[in-house]
């Protein structure tokens, strides 16, 4: 099995179009990069866990998941740093592998150490976009394989049938 945590702040901090968001709109930002994550998620096939740091924020540390994406927001005093350390420590194991995706240059350091691999932000934001460009081209080459109907239908009755097909009324 192959886990990658992502360190999620890291992530709006570096990618162009979150960091736009992240000044005026940080929960839109967070959404998008769980949406992002989710995507990758069900192409690999990877387990996807982004941690998000609360660190001075009063409360428990707080999972749910999104999409089939686990997601963590850090108890209070804990750094997003601490707490992949701690997940790094609680998943790897001979048969899991474990890429920790943050360009923090210590923590990489320090994942390295417990036997983790890294992925820069700037790596997963290239895969991310690889992988949506791989899905549209598949999208769009299952489009024009489709059979046409044989019958011409106009398209209020094409859209009625898939209505009926999606088990619609």
């Amino acid at each position: 099995m192959i886990v990658l945590v992502v360190d999620g702040y890291n992530m709006i901090g570096d990618w162009p179009e979150l960091r736009e968001l992240k000044d005026y709109q940080l929960e839109e930002a967070r959404n998008r990069l769980i949406e992002m994550m989710a995507e990758y998620q069900a192409y690999t096939g990877y387990r996807v866990i982004v941690v998000f740091d609360a660190y001075g924020v009063k409360g428990t540390e707080k999972k749910r998941k999104e999409h089939r994406v686990e997601v963590i927001f850090t108890k209070e005093n804990e750094t997003a740093d601490e707490r992949i350390e701690k997940l790094v420590n609680e998943v790897k194991n001979v048969m899991t592998k474990v890429y920790v995706a943050t360009s923090d240059y210590t923590e990489q350091w320090t994942i390295f150490s417990k036997g983790a691999l890294r992925k820069s932000a700037r790596e997963l934001l290239l895969e991310v976009r690889e992988i949506h460009s791989e899905i549209k081209n598949d999208v769009e080459e299952h489009q024009t394989l489709q059979p046409k109907s044989k019958i011409p239908l106009s398209k209020d009755v094409l859209e009625a049938f898939e209505k009926w097909r999606r088990g619609g009324k």
